[in-house]
């Protein structure tokens, strides 16, 4: 009789059963969890490499913290698939970032193991050193830990939280997940050598009883510790998190599952803030997302023995047209330049950046800085334009304000995920632009319906001397050929692509298509409205006159948005017709297909014209 050993994945649905654990059953299990997790994402999509990287560094976490009431943050969070698969939620890996299942990144209101919910990079430290000083202040011995990676770490705000840790002088530990760089066997066994010894307590207690001998006499203890700090600094690249006030460790292997528990071990016993580097790879176990961790970031489903096959040639995304029309436009205008906040690949910048090297400007996950970079670039004649997630323009507001708007400067803001992004879900969702976008004075907002119009506003946007921004959804359009020839379009017009009678579509941006589809059924009129500021007034108030009832359809939340600058038109001018405002609802919508959110939102050509029937029988009762 053959005896199968249960696989030790299994056996461990949360992390206290992770501690029962001998130390020589984590290799195996990480091994377990490596495959596990290139056969789930590959049966659902998701984040791989990422994920990959960080699966010896998740179990060593929980090895050693008491989590859940030890309290980890993973910064961004696209990296977490280990710790949910190890904290219970390995069956609902099957539903990931799909509807009703679970989500691609943190959520408290997932499990209590999720201490802090993230998506956006560079909160974590901000976050831990919150729940640090609370425990501080209560007297708990709970422990919080910051897990952040070398990109999220070019965030100001990580910067910020740094340069206040030391203040407060609570028990927080940063992790920082380096996995731009690799260890050569012989500094890497170095590192780790030193790492455990800078970790343990004879390296704390000789560094506190050489201070207060040395603070005896005035001037020797400042002169020893210059000294420490140049001989660590030559042997460790952690001087500058030392000037923060943070105890410098490492940089050690992160796939050394023996030499994490070891270092995590010490540094748990430590006091005062502590900085632990640690360096992983990206996609590590699964070749092919080594070789290639970018093409196996986000991924659709796959099969893992073959690895990502190349799709045929489709229909031209909208992402695809900006990049296009920014290698166009430059070379028309030496006075452009592209400017993106880490998103070369999902902005659609790999063209400009390879045949524009010196005119493209990635200046990491700072969107603040990304905003008033350009603004000192128009300052001095540039034409900036700044290509950015809708959801990630919300992290500039400020700048967007002060450092541009006010000054009326020529910025294009090519904004990118507007609108529902799938399975991305709520905190990626570009759901707010319109409304915070056309309450600014000086600002130009344009919201193109399909593919071709959006080269042709973005060349608009490019010929004004002032803040312009183009917003556009994620994927492809409803597949209009895209003229290679750009001509500007007149500013705040919008144009009747439909003629009905009685009840008038106001259409803005992606939702034109079904706006179509439900004015034939009604035959109703349907305006591509184009802009939403200047909003076009002249064909509101024609349109009030001549229909009963006006409906205002887009992909933003109602409130604020591009209906309301209707509302407010009739308004001012004291037009009488019935107005419908169909947008999102008041609520974040969460992960899922698309299409069917958007169904669920009453935005399909269906909802569109189910909710006018709606309107038409209140009316009438």
């Amino acid at each position: 009789m053959t005896f199968t050993p249960t696989p030790l994945l299994d056996t461990v649905d949360t992390p206290a059963r992770l501690r029962t654990l001998e130390r020589w059953q984590l290799r195996p299990l990480a091994d377990e969890l490596r495959t596990f997790i290139v056969e789930s994402v590959a049966n659902t999509g998701g984040h791989l490499s990422s994920n990959l990287g960080t699966v010896e560094l998740t179990i060593a976490l929980h090895y050693v913290y008491n989590t859940p009431a030890d309290r980890i943050v993973w910064d961004v969070g696209h990296q977490t698939y280990p710790h949910k698969i190890l904290t219970g939620r390995r069956a609902g890996m099957a539903g990931l970032r799909m509807k009703g299942g679970i989500s691609g990144f943190p959520r408290r209101d997932e499990s209590e193991h999720d201490a802090f919910g993230t998506a956006h990079s560079s909160t974590s430290i901000s976050a831990a050193l919150g729940m640090a000083v609370a425990f501080q202040r209560t007297g708990s011995e709970q422990r919080a830990v910051a897990v952040i990676g070398d990109g999220a770490l070019t965030g100001g705000m990580a910067f910020e939280a740094l340069n206040n840790a030391k203040d407060t002088g609570a028990d927080l530990l940063v992790v920082l997940n380096d996995n731009d760089m690799s260890i050569s066997p012989p500094v890497g066994a170095l590192n780790n050598y030193l790492a455990k010894l800078m970790s343990g307590g004879f390296y704390s207690a000789v560094r506190k009883g050489g201070e207060k001998v040395l603070g005896a006499t005035p001037g020797l203890l400042d002169f020893a510790r210059r000294a420490e700090e140049h001989v660590k600094g030559m042997i460790t690249p952690g001087t500058l998190f030392e000037e923060f006030g943070f105890n410098y460790i490492g940089p050690i292997d992160g796939h050394d599952l023996d030499v994490l528990v070891t270092t995590l071990a010490n540094v748990r016993k430590l006091k005062g803030p502590q900085f632990l580097h640690v360096v992983t790879r990206k996609g590590k176990g699964y070749g092919l997302a080594e070789t290639d961790p970018v093409l196996y970031h986000g991924v659709a489903k796959f099969d893992p023995k073959i690895g990502i096959v190349p799709k045929p040639p489709g229909k031209l995304t909208y992402t695809q047209v900006f990049g296009d029309w920014l290698c166009d436009m430059a070379a028309l205008d030496a006075r452009l330049v592209g400017i993106t906040p880490a998103m070369r690949e999902g902005s659609g910048m790999v063209r400009f950046h390879k045949e524009y090297p010196q005119r493209y400007f990635d200046v990491g996950i700072a969107e603040q800085h990304a905003l008033t970079f350009a603004a000192g670039l128009a300052c001095e004649g540039m034409k900036p334009v700044v290509a950015i997630y809708s959801t990630f323009l919300q992290r500039g507001y400020d700048q967007l304000i002060h450092d541009v708007v006010l000054q009326n400067l020529p910025v294009v803001f090519a904004i990118d995920r507007a609108g529902l992004v799938g399975a991305d879900g709520a905190t990626h969702a570009g759901s707010f632009d319109l409304s915070f976008l056309r309450c600014l004075p000086n600002m130009v907002v344009m919201t193109p319906a399909d593919e071709n119009e959006c080269r042709q506003l973005l060349f608009t946007a490019f010929q004004l001397d002032q803040p312009t921004a183009v917003r556009y959804p994620r994927g492809a359009g409803p597949g209009v050929p895209v003229q290679k020839d750009m001509a500007a379009l007149p500013v705040g017009k919008g144009e009747v692509r439909r003629h009905g009678t009685r009840i008038a579509l106001l259409a803005f941006g992606s939702m034109l298509a079904p706006s179509l589809v439900a004015g034939e059924a009604l035959n109703a009129t349907v305006v591509n409205m184009r802009f939403v500021k200047p909003i076009d007034q002249d064909l509101i108030l024609q349109l009030a006159a001549t229909h009963d009832l006006l409906v205002t359809v887009e992909e933003n939340v109602v409130m604020g948005g591009a209906g309301s600058a209707v509302a407010e038109v009739l308004a001012a001018h004291g037009a009488t017709p019935q107005l419908l405002q169909l947008g999102l609802p008041d609520h974040f919508i969460e992960h899922g297909d698309p299409a069917e959110l958007l169904a669920e939102a009453g935005l399909d050509a269906v909802g569109i014209q189910a909710a006018i029937q709606r309107s038409n029988q209140a009316r009438i009762s």
